[in-house]
């Protein structure tokens, strides 16, 4: 009898520790990243002009699709910033908005497993 307590008490533990392996995991995977606008003047830019060519597109929302249609939504926080968590595979994600006169994207990226992916991704603000 005690024999079947141990052994059901070691299967509980094993399936314990596989659940809390395998969430980690699904918690550290995805991406991570910035994204910025450019060029954020008019005008042609001049060779060793210190002022900045790009800025932060805050709040934008973003969409992640999949070759089984959209997985998910992601909005920029004020830096351009962002994380979105992701199963392991394949995704395009695409400004969901109409800011620009182009589009913004589309961005193709493999997320691996236990991986966050980081990136920097750059949308044409259309000014010349």
């Amino acid at each position: 009898m005690w024999r079947r307590v141990v052994a059901l008490s070691l299967l509980f533990l094993i399936v314990c520790a596989s659940v809390t392996r395998s969430g980690s995991k699904t918690e550290n995977t995805g991406i991570t990243g910035a994204v910025f606008v450019t060029p954020i003047r008019p005008g042609p830019i001049r060779a060793g002009s210190e002022s900045p060519t790009a800025a932060p597109l805050p709040n934008a929302m973003f969409t992640v699709t999949s070759d089984d249609g959209a997985v998910t939504r992601f909005t920029t926080d004020t830096m351009g910033r962002f994380q979105v968590l992701l199963k392991p595979g394949h995704y395009v994600v695409v400004l969901a908005e109409n800011r620009f006169p182009k589009p913004c994207g589309p961005f193709e990226i493999s997320v691996e497993p236990g991986e966050m992916t980081t990136v920097e991704w750059r949308c044409d603000s259309g000014m010349r």
